[in-house]
């Protein structure tokens, strides 16, 4: 069994994004939009077996298209995750379980992102809560992620 430390951390980031939340909700509930703008900048993505409704899953991979400093969770240039849908309550939040397929200790555990929507008269607030981060993730890696992220779920929406 695989050892799993307590010591994990939540991190956060917030973006106004000049979009519905109907259209940001939508963009997750499709496998082709979903891989367009997840991915952080410098990375690809493929996802299998997509199904979203509560309860459903889906596997992410994510590929390094450029030189980076730190190797993948899974492979040299890849990120692997099964991404289970916790929550889904349309048009203000969506809560998912995140676990990374790794040989590493320090990425396993199963990592929850909730996904907050919130109506505001520019558009949406979209905040994006990781609870419980693997300690392999370091945290300037993951913040730089999460606006990246944020900064692309804006352009498909926008």
């Amino acid at each position: 069994m695989a050892h799993v430390s307590g010591n994990r951390r939540t991190d956060s980031a917030s973006r106004i994004i000049v979009a519905s939340p109907q259209t940001i909700y939508q963009s997750f509930l499709h496998p082709e939009a979903l891989v367009s703008w997840l991915p952080p900048e410098g990375m690809s993505g493929h996802i299998d077996m997509f199904n979203p409704r509560e309860g459903g899953t889906y596997r992410l991979t994510l590929t390094y298209e450029m030189d980076h400093s730190n190797p993948g969770k899974t492979s040299e240039n890849t990120d692997v995750s099964r991404v289970k849908f916790l929550e889904l309550v349309p048009n203000k939040r969506i809560v998912q379980s995140v676990k990374f397929h790794s040989d590493d200790q320090e990425f396993l555990g199963e990592m929850k992102q909730t996904w907050l929507l919130e109506s505001i008269s520019e558009g949406t607030k979209v905040t994006i809560i990781c609870e419980n981060v693997p300690e392999g993730i370091r945290k300037e890696d993951h913040d730089t992620g999460l606006r990246s992220t944020l900064e692309n779920l804006a352009t498909f929406t926008e």
